[in-house]
C-alpha cells in the first residue's frame, strides 16, 4: 500500500467517527443506558473530561497537547514512510484516526463524547477502540515482527 493509503484510511475512521458521535449526540439521552446485547453491552452516553478510562479528570489542557502532538509525529511518520511493514502501518493509521477523532471532540465541545459501554469494563468511542487497537498493532509488530536479529555480537 502506498504511504498515502495509510491516510486515507485514517481520515474514512475519523468520519465515521464523527458521525456515530453525532448519532450518540441526537439520540442517546445522558447517563442512560440502552441494552444493546442484554445488559453486558450497552449505549450509554457519557461526557469524558479526562483521558484513556477516565484517567485526569479535567485535564482538558493536557490532552488537547497530547493529542495534537501525537498527531502531527505520526502523520510525520506516515507520510515519510519509513516502515515497510504494513502492520506497524496500520497500527499507526489507527492511533491517528483516534487521536484526531477525539481531539475533534475536545476542541469543539471541551470533553470527549463516549457512548459503547462494556459492562464492569467502560465506556468508549471508535476513536478509542482504534487507539488501543492500534497500539497493540504496534506492540505486536515489536515483539514479533522487524528483523530477526537485533543484538550485534
Amino acid at each position: 500500500m502506498s504511504k498515502f493509503s495509510y491516510l486515507l484510511i485514517s481520515s474514512i475512521i475519523i468520519g465515521v467517527d464523527r458521525l456515530l458521535k453525532h448519532w450518540a449526540a441526537t439520540f442517546l439521552t445522558l447517563s442512560t443506558p440502552h441494552p444493546l446485547l442484554g445488559q453486558a453491552i450497552r449505549l450509554t452516553r457519557v461526557h469524558n473530561t479526562g483521558g484513556a478510562f477516565g484517567i485526569f479528570p479535567g485535564s482538558r489542557t493536557l490532552f488537547l497537547a497530547i493529542s495534537f502532538t501525537a498527531a502531527l509525529l505520526i502523520t510525520f511518520m506516515l507520510s515519510t514512510a519509513r516502515y515497510r511493514s504494513r502492520l506497524i502501518n496500520t497500527g499507526l493509521a489507527l492511533v491517528l484516526a483516534g487521536a484526531i477523532g477525539n481531539l475533534i471532540d475536545r476542541l469543539s465541545m471541551g470533553y470527549v463524547l463516549d457512548f459503547f459501554e462494556i459492562r464492569g469494563l467502560t465506556v468508549f468511542n471508535l476513536a478509542d477502540a482504534c487507539i488501543s487497537i492500534g497500539i497493540a498493532l504496534i506492540i505486536f509488530y515489536t515483539l514479533v515482527g522487524g528483523k530477526k536479529h537485533r543484538s550485534t555480537r
